[in-house]
């Protein structure tokens, strides 16, 4: 493949490299986007349940963890134990949290609304007040 002047294969592309194939062919290293739609629905579930899944199991570490430290009594144990009970009781919290958050969605543009007319005001008049005493 020849490099000429910033061009792999004499095909210049905006900030690709592009390989020339024995068809003829010309193909980019990275993707092109063509879609500003979101990701695929059950790749982004199977993300957040690994990542719920990793979440318990260094919840049952931190609980294993807790129960030999509370067992053996090492050094600065009562630093350790807590330590690890707590990570016990708030990762679930945090997992369900993370696992359940989605990403934002994006803002669509808005078309602005219609203006509306100014309405005139109303003219201000005099009332003939009638009175019954008179």
């Amino acid at each position: 493949m020849a490099v000429r002047g910033g061009r792999i294969g004499g095909v210049a592309r905006k900030g690709r490299v592009t390989r020339r194939f024995r068809s003829g062919q010309l193909r980019g290293i990275d993707p092109v986007l063509i879609t500003d739609a979101p990701e695929d629905p059950e790749k982004e579930l199977r993300r957040r349940e690994v990542r719920y899944v990793a979440m318990m199991m260094t919840r049952a570490a931190c609980l294993l963890g807790a129960a030999l430290i509370v067992a053996q009594r090492p050094w600065l144990w009562q630093l350790w134990a807590p330590l690890c009970v707590a990570g016990a009781v708030l990762l679930p919290w945090l997992a369900v949290l993370i696992a359940n958050d989605r990403p934002p969605k994006k803002r669509r543009a808005t078309s602005p609304s219609p203006a509306v007319p100014a309405q005139p005001a109303l003219e201000r008049r005099e009332y003939k007040i009638i009175d019954a005493e008179e």
